[in-house]
This record gives structure tokens, C-alpha cells and sequence, in this order.
């Protein structure tokens, strides 16, 4: 999978898992804050949008100091992803 297919994948995620109905996940930019100024989401969206990313791409999500910062934007989350799965031994390939 290439950078900008996870990328929109996890758009998607973000869009489906928060039931953003108004939201087209193409129109989320990937370097934009989720929370806050962006997409303007809360820490039960967090909580939330990490339960569908663990599941979705079978990743170990922990409460630390890496993890907030990987949820500032779509790219960040794109690369704490992409980073958990090469730790686990899961690396995604290029297709």
C-alpha cells in the first residue's frame, strides 16, 4: 500500500468510525489538525478514531506521548501506522 493509499484510508476511517456525514473525506487535507482548528474533533473522537485504527489495521495503540502526536494530523497518523505495523513484523508492501 503507497503512502497516499493510506492516507486515504485513513480519511475514510476518520469519516466512517465518527459518522461524519457532512464531511467527504477528499476534502480533508492531510496535513490539517483533527482537533481544534481542523476537522474540530473531541477526545471521545480520539478514543474512538484509535479503537477503528487498531482494528482496522491490527496495530497495538497505547496512551503515550507518540500517539498524541500522531493524531494531529491525517500524514502523522499515516506514519504512526505505517511505523507500528514494520514493528510488529507487518510492514505494509507496495502494491
Amino acid at each position: 500500500m503507497s503512502p497516499a493509499e493510506l492516507r486515504s484510508q485513513i480519511k475514510h476511517l476518520i469519516v466512517d468510525s465518527l459518522q461524519l456525514e457532512d464531511v467527504d473525506p477528499s476534502s480533508i487535507s492531510d496535513s490539517d489538525a483533527l482537533f481544534g482548528a481542523g476537522l474540530n474533533l473531541d477526545s471521545i473522537d480520539a478514543l474512538e478514531l484509535a479503537s477503528a485504527l487498531a482494528q482496522k489495521f491490527d496495530i497495538q495503540i497505547s496512551q503515550d506521548q507518540q500517539t498524541r502526536d500522531a493524531f494531529r494530523s491525517v500524514s502523522h497518523l499515516a506514519d504512526f501506522v505505517a511505523q507500528k505495523r514494520a514493528e510488529a513484523g507487518r510492514p505494509f508492501t507496495a502494491e
